[in-house]
């Protein structure tokens, strides 16, 4: 879309129309401390080839996974996507459509979402879903919101330190205006003990939260979980790694009343942090108090089949007080991603990959290992992601030398964990091979050497 400026003929006209005499004037508002109170230092202008070249220039320097090796994780993946999903994505009845967000939908992106719908409910073993909402996070909140209405408890969370620290973050937020009370139950050794779920959860709890493969990648006992909420009239709220669904039990197996997920794995490249795909799925009893929008298959009055906005729960679609949430919106063209990603996949492929994970990160896992400076944070059973503990605790310093080196090795725990803070998080895709995991292990180690050396010489 081109950008046309305001002239300053433009600027006055506006000015006089809105009653305001200066620009100045619009922003009073802003305590003069957070105003620009200096020019620009803009430079001359560039001509068109020169622009191009500094702006090419300046992309060069953002380090990122096509540029170097990437180990890290935490909630964005480096997973591979075949090219059959942009080529089909990037088609203008998806790629330049409006209306995934309108009411008025066309049949095509209906069938779409119901498509996605189908695939999401096969992949968690849970009775409906939605047609995806803005990410994981705000997925997780929303799935909290949800239990807490459908129980009718509406002062009380527990939540598993183990889960996505952000995900925690937002909830606390929420909970900031609700008056709501957020407990989190401490995961010392990487997982929370079922003991500790007995005394978290009481009759005012609405839901257990729980992440499972959880943030330090470990897997955690949600039947546990799943039971003792129930029998306190709680429910289950299981975050997921779609990928691991290839090869653990899904999250209706397990008894979870609610799925979600952050969706980014299924089809959608890093992008620098977003916009991602939020997940989301149910038991059917919780329809009607399902965020966002469901569609639906039916036949026409000629006996055609065809597809239906079957529930429209956002404000823009019914009176804003009916509504289950005023900020959930469905990812149409990221979820349009995430199926395409599935059906080329398939079951035996999604299995396929997960394997690949596993079997490449033990053996990252045992690579690293061998330095006696690393060892696990953690004995317990892991997906792609597991914890390293640095035995002379300067991980930001090894780290930032692996970087270096052209590997981005693990992502610095310390930042929501200050009990961790000698650690990292290491995550390992079907994407990495031997030789990288080889050239990771290289590179912490000969940073373990030079530091040694240092020392010693010290």
């Amino acid at each position: 879309m081109p950008y046309i400026l305001n002239t300053i003929e433009d600027q006055r006209e506006m000015l006089r129309a809105i009653g305001a005499s200066s620009i100045d004037e619009l922003f009073e508002c802003i305590p003069p401390e957070y105003r620009l109170n200096r020019p620009l230092a803009i430079p001359p202008a560039m001509s068109e080839m020169e622009l191009a070249r500094h702006m090419a220039e300046l992309a060069a320097l953002n380090r990122n996974a096509s540029n170097s090796i990437c180990f890290l994780g935490g909630g964005s993946y480096d997973h591979f996507v075949p090219a059959a999903i942009d080529a089909l994505v990037g088609r203008g009845e998806f790629y330049t459509s409006y209306t995934p967000y309108q009411p008025e939908v066309s049949q095509g992106n209906l069938q779409a979402m119901f498509e996605y719908q189908t695939a999401v409910c096969a992949l968690t073993g849970l009775d409906v879903s939605n047609a995806s909402l803005y990410d994981g996070g705000s997925a997780a909140t929303e799935a909290v919101l949800m239990a807490m209405s459908a129980t009718s408890r509406p002062n009380r969370v527990v939540a598993a330190e183990s889960a996505h620290p952000e995900y925690r973050r937002i909830l606390r937020t929420y909970f900031a205006a609700l008056g709501a009370e957020l407990v989190v139950v401490p995961a010392p050794g990487g997982t929370v003990d079922p003991a500790d779920w007995e005394r978290a959860i009481d009759d005012r709890t609405a839901c257990a939260l729980v992440q499972s493969p959880n943030f330090f990648g470990c897997v955690e006992d949600v039947a546990s979980v799943a039971s003792i909420a129930h029998a306190r009239g709680a429910l289950c709220v299981q975050a997921f790694d779609p990928i691991s669904l290839g090869l653990l039990k899904r999250p209706g197996e397990l008894g979870a009343d609610i799925a979600v997920a952050e969706g980014q794995s299924l089809g959608t490249p890093l992008l620098f942090g977003g916009p991602y795909l939020g997940v989301m799925a149910c038991r059917e009893p919780f329809v009607r108090r399902l965020p966002g929008r469901i569609a639906g298959q039916t036949v026409d009055r000629r006996g055609r089949t065809c597809w239906v906005l079957t529930l429209q729960t956002r404000e823009q679609h019914i009176r804003r007080e009916k509504a289950t949430s005023n900020i959930c919106t469905n990812q149409g063209l990221f979820a349009l991603r995430a199926l395409i990603y599935l059906a080329l996949a398939g079951r035996n492929g999604l299995r396929d990959i997960a394997a690949l994970c596993l079997r490449k990160s033990r053996y990252a896992l045992d690579r690293i290992r061998s330095d006696a400076r690393f060892r696990p944070a953690f004995e317990r059973p892991f997906f792609k992601e597991f914890v390293v503990r640095d035995g002379e605790g300067r991980v930001a310093e090894l780290l930032a030398a692996a970087e270096s080196d052209g590997v981005l090795a693990g992502l610095p725990l310390g930042r929501w964990y200050p009990e961790l803070d000698d650690c990292f998080l290491v995550c390992v895709t079907e994407k990495r091979t031997r030789p990288e995991i080889d050239r990771l292990a290289f590179a912490l180690q000969r940073h373990s050497e030079h530091s040694g050396a240092a020392a010693r010489h010290a």
